[in-house]
């Protein structure tokens, strides 16, 4: 039997919101809780590497954030980061309620704006037992000035002027005005920097999660430039691995590695390629190191 074939549909509530999941029943006590980044659903974020990890042995919950993919919430396609950071403590909990998981031995996985999340979370919180910042985004202000400099002037506007009115549009209640997550120069989008248009070959090779809407809310891309979670980086008490990539042109990896050497017990991996390389070319690098991080701090003898 696969690992695909293994897993279970799953939800659980954060503040009377229902978020849909999968979950992988393990064998050995430990668990990872993952999700993607703004706007990607669970099935392109987790899915290869959930999989490596329940290979492993290591139960696996992963989520949708509120508001997309099969989770509840409304409007759809809004992502805040305050909204986020809680759909995370609910799931932290949920994975510690499952019976075959030891609450002792819950990890969070997280990539680019989640990676950011789950250092945000060992910071400010105790329990965890080990934290993965893949591709971290630990500085909004620091990817948004570097993503300005890919992009063209009066798109640049363009999409400031359609998050402004998106904020409006929310305040009446009116449906979001979306925006791709990844386009060309010139285009209104997320990310147009040169590794940012990966994200369909990198999260949806040959269309394999149709379901996917790569948008969100412009409104959202405002939260994501005021978050700065490295701050929490001295703080974590629990084993944390940075996975940095030192051509990332989407997050860029001095923030990365900063806050790496800032964790007490941080771990550093540093891999070629841009944002999206560890679901390229270094994926078995990414996944290899990864399961044995995970081995280290959550099995016990």
């Amino acid at each position: 039997m696969t690992t695909i074939d293994t897993r279970m549909s799953v939800e659980f509530s954060c503040a009377g919101t229902k978020l849909a999941a999968w979950h992988y029943p393990g064998s050995n006590g430990a668990c990872v809780v993952m999700t993607g980044g703004l706007g990607v659903t669970k099935e392109p974020a987790t899915d290869r590497f959930g999989q490596a990890f329940h290979a492993a042995g290591f139960s696996v919950l992963a989520f949708d954030h509120r508001g997309i993919g099969a989770s509840d919430g409304m409007p759809r396609q809004v992502q805040t980061m305050r909204g986020q950071a809680a759909d995370w403590e609910a799931a932290i909990g949920f994975a510690a309620d499952l019976p075959e998981v030891d609450p002792a031995r819950i990890a969070a996985w997280g990539f680019s704006t989640s990676a950011g999340h789950v250092v945000r979370l060992a910071g400010r919180r105790r329990g965890l037992a080990a934290v993965i910042a893949q591709s971290p985004n630990v500085d909004g202000p620091t990817a948004t000035r570097n993503a300005a400099r890919y992009q063209r002037p009066v798109a640049m506007l363009r999409m400031t002027g359609r998050g402004l009115v998106d904020v409006i549009a929310g305040l009446v209640g009116r449906p979001a005005r979306l925006i791709p997550l990844g386009g060309a120069p010139g285009e209104v989008a997320v990310l147009t920097t040169p590794d940012g248009v990966l994200a369909d070959t990198a999260l949806n090779p040959g269309g394999s999660h149709p379901d996917w809407l790569q948008a969100v809310a412009a409104r959202s891309t405002f939260g994501v430039m005021a978050f700065r979670p490295g701050r929490e980086a001295a703080r974590i008490t629990c084993p944390a691995l940075f996975v940095v990539c030192d051509d990332d042109r989407s997050v860029l990896p001095g923030p990365g590695l900063r806050a790496a050497a800032d964790a007490p017990s941080g771990e550093l991996v540093r891999l070629r390629g841009g944002h999206y390389a560890p679901f390229l070319d270094e994926h078995d690098v990414a996944v290899r190191t990864e399961v044995e991080f995970l081995q280290r701090h959550l099995c016990t003898e």
